[in-house]
């Protein structure tokens, strides 16, 4: 293995060797060197793996090439040589103390084996003893030599494959060892009890290692990690060549297969209709098209999404696109948005409510079960008809608490969850005067790949707007709720009920989704429908259904969630992110996961980046990149200025309606009346939602009980903030 550096210039044209590693550059100058990675390996470019996240691309003359993913046995596996530190340092931890332990358990009682049979036994410990010495120096020098090097400069750690061939040598000894031992002593040796119990112990200390280890290596094998390029001219092959375009297909179809099959094993439990056959047919050909362009291993991500928070937080406010400044809300916006931010607050309820009982009971853990509990045991009446699901009675008392609506003012409940089939209920709501249609969110695998399915299909709705495409699954789901309410008279016996109330559709998450293109739906039959969506997915509708949704639909979006901006394109855009980031790290990847650790914990200042992009940005990615992206993955950019163009199953899609962007703003709020955090609210342009920001809340303000709690808060806060007039207004005055 070895690694060429080459020193960056003010303007350089990228260096362009063969290999996966090959060619950086950047635009800022300065001294620190842009280092291209080569590791031998018979002559020939080595072959990426789609299966894990690493695709093979035909064999190109030029020095041989580098990738993360470490070359064992003739094979690629989804671990890297520099992952070996921290369970190295485990390892050498447990194993110094075992040996530090046999050595005083012989020292103590080798006078005592003198008994019959004490003569193996003291040969067994002296044996161990220096077995565990040999693992033990084995061990120190792969963490030392794991330690070496970075992410893509992996040259000084050429010699840990020869290391990891001693480490795995090491066990067929250890495995007889302990073996010898277990069966000495069920022979019943009569010495020291101590003794006996210390063996027993080495003996079961040692099993568990190698389970363990036998369980790490089936997690990082690579299914597609043994198929080698096919043979290749020595001369240059152009990589849009049709050899390459068929052998990148064919890797593409095969990595496809294999992402079917770990689906097809995750989701065991459920059914195999046509809905979830097709279900994880789109999820694989998601999961392939995502991770088949680059080479990294999962601790790689891990080092990235560390160093771009960093990174984020270093530069304090991202710059907002230029595209927010020129589509600022309008004056009618503002005029309504305490209205509208009042009627989230109401209809969130609703959109709680369809979670059922476990949202309900993890909401309140101390009193909701006693709640809930008196009704899960009693059998239904006739004074209210449930649909569909189990353990509907326990459902139907969280719905009562959560709405505090009575029986009477249900019209139809179904907890009837299958891929594209979300359960929902239909409830009168006298306070609003409306027909309530609250859609759940994501609570089961069932869901999950519903989500997952995240091609692009035709919405055939009655509308002005051109090229209407959503999210194929959730569009699936909202036809199987359309169907439900407007064939099975659900909506009819609403309305024969309440004829003049108007119709809400809400939802949450997966849920919010769903209850935007139900309401898309709707909208001929029902010109009155509203539908207020609670942290909808971002790759939900294109941009014409988008503009055509801002007069009916209403999202609300709390602080960094992760999910509104959720999108294969801000995928690509996350990934390209960090593939320069790590391009730019100088620091071995033990450091940087140990320091993206503490930041998370107890926070610091990210003034110290271990990266030397200093602000300029890659003018060219690594040549591997380069050449597998012609074909790979039509999202990546090779500019950070120029706009990510999607594959056709996965065009740009956007999030429903106008969006309400609650942030917290800290103990130093606009209105002094209160010292608890404050939070701002404003009307948000989709662009705002078209980068993933990572933190800590990321996840966290995307769960339904954060956000009924932040509403909860800034409604009353904002009530309290009449009192304050000279303040008050401020916390909407940042569109």
């Amino acid at each position: 293995m070895k690694c060429t550096c080459a020193p960056r210039r003010a303007s350089t044209q990228a260096q362009r060797p063969s290999g996966d590693r090959a060619g950086l550059s950047a635009r800022a100058p300065g001294p620190a060197p842009a280092c291209a990675c080569a590791e031998s390996r018979g002559g020939g470019r080595v072959a990426r793996a789609p299966g894990s996240g690493r695709l093979r691309a035909p064999r190109v003359a030029g020095p041989p090439s580098a990738m993360p993913g470490m070359v064992l046995f003739g094979r690629r596996w989804a671990i890297a040589s520099d992952d070996l530190v921290f369970p190295g340092v485990f390892e050498l931890l447990l194993r110094v103390l075992w040996w530090v332990g046999i050595l005083m358990l012989y020292l103590m009682h080798r006078g005592k084996l003198d008994c019959p049979g004490g003569v193996l036994l003291s040969s067994y410990l002296i044996v161990l003893l220096v077995l565990l010495a040999i693992i033990i120096g084995t061990v120190s020098a792969i963490v030392c030599v794991s330690m070496k090097g970075t992410i893509c400069n992996p040259g000084p750690r050429k010699s840990m494959s020869k290391l990891l061939y001693v480490r795995l040598a090491l066990f067929l000894p250890e495995m007889v060892w302990a073996s010898l031992g277990a069966a000495w002593i069920a022979d019943g040796i009569q010495c020291d009890r101590t003794v006996g119990n210390g063996i027993i112990a080495t003996v079961v200390v040692s099993w568990l290692i190698i389970a363990s280890t036998v369980l790490t290596i089936l997690i990082v094998f690579d299914p597609l990690g043994g198929k080698a390029a096919p043979g290749a001219p020595l001369g240059p092959q152009p990589l849009d060549s049709r050899e390459s375009s068929q052998l990148l297909s064919g890797l593409r179809t095969a990595a496809t297969g294999v992402w079917e099959t770990r689906v097809r094993l995750l989701c065991c439990c459920i059914g195999r209709d046509d809905h979830t056959r097709v279900a994880f047919s789109s999820t694989a050909e998601l999961f392939s098209t995502y991770f088949s362009d680059t080479d990294l291993v999962p601790s790689d991500i891990a080092a990235g999404l560390a160093l771009l928070h960093q990174q984020q937080d270093h530069a304090r406010s991202p710059p907002e696109p230029t595209e927010v400044v020129t589509h600022s809300p309008g004056p009618f916006q503002e005029a309504d948005l305490d209205a509208e931010l009042e009627n989230c607050h109401h209809y969130m309820q609703f959109a709680a409510a369809a979670y059922g009982w476990p949202l309900y009971i993890y909401r309140n853990p101390f009193t909701g079960l006693c709640r809930v509990g008196g009704d899960c045991c009693r059998r239904r009446t006739a004074d209210y008809d449930l649909v569909g699901g189990d353990q509907l009675n326990c459902h139907f008392s969280s719905i009562l608490q959560t709405t505090g609506l009575q029986h009477r003012d249900f019209i139809h409940i179904s907890f009837h969850d299958k891929v594209y089939e979300l359960p929902f209920l239909v409830a009168l709501d006298h306070r609003k005067e409306s027909v309530v249609v609250a859609i759940r969110g994501t609570m089961s695998l069932q869901d999950i790949l519903t989500d997952l399915s995240a091609e692009s299909e035709p919405l055939d709705i009655e509308c002005e707007a051109q090229d209407c495409w959503a999210h194929k699954g959730i569009s699936q789901a909202a036809r199987y709720v359309y169907r439900r309410l407007v064939n099975d008279g659900i909506l009819s016996q609403a309305f024969s009920i309440a004829p003049e109330y108007r119709l809400v559709v809400v939802g949450h998450s997966l849920g919010a989704g769903a209850a935007a293109l139900l309401a898309l739906m709707l909208k001929s039959p029902y010109p009155q429908v509203r539908c207020y969506a609670f942290s909808p997915p971002r790759g939900l509708l294109s941009k014409s259904l988008y503009e055509y949704s801002k007069t009916f639909i209403v999202s609300l979006v709390l602080g960094k969630d992760v999910i509104p901006r959720l999108s294969v394109t801000n995928l690509e855009d996350l990934k390209r992110r960090i593939l320069r980031v790590i391009a730019h790290c100088n620091k071995p990847k033990y450091k940087i996961l140990l320091r993206g650790c503490w930041y998370e914990l107890f926070g610091g200042s990210p003034e110290d980046l271990p990266t030397e992009l200093d602000g300029g940005d890659l003018t060219q990615p690594l040549l591997g990149e380069h050449s597998l992206l012609v074909h790979g993955s039509p999202a990546y950019s090779f500019s950070s200025e120029s706009p990510l163009e999607s594959p056709t199953k996965y065009p740009p899609l956007y999030p429903p309606g106008r969006i309400i962007h609650l942030e917290e703003e800290g103990t130093s709020g606009s209105c002094s009346c209160s010292p608890a955090a404050r939070y701002t609210m404003r009307w948000a342009h989709e662009s705002e939602f078209s980068r993933i920001l990572i933190g800590p809340k990321m996840l966290t303000d995307h769960m339904p009980d954060i956000l009924m709690r932040v509403l909860d808060h800034v409604v009353s806060d904002r009530a309290a903030c009449i009192s304050c007039p000279a303040q008050g207004g401020s916390s909407v005055d940042h569109a």
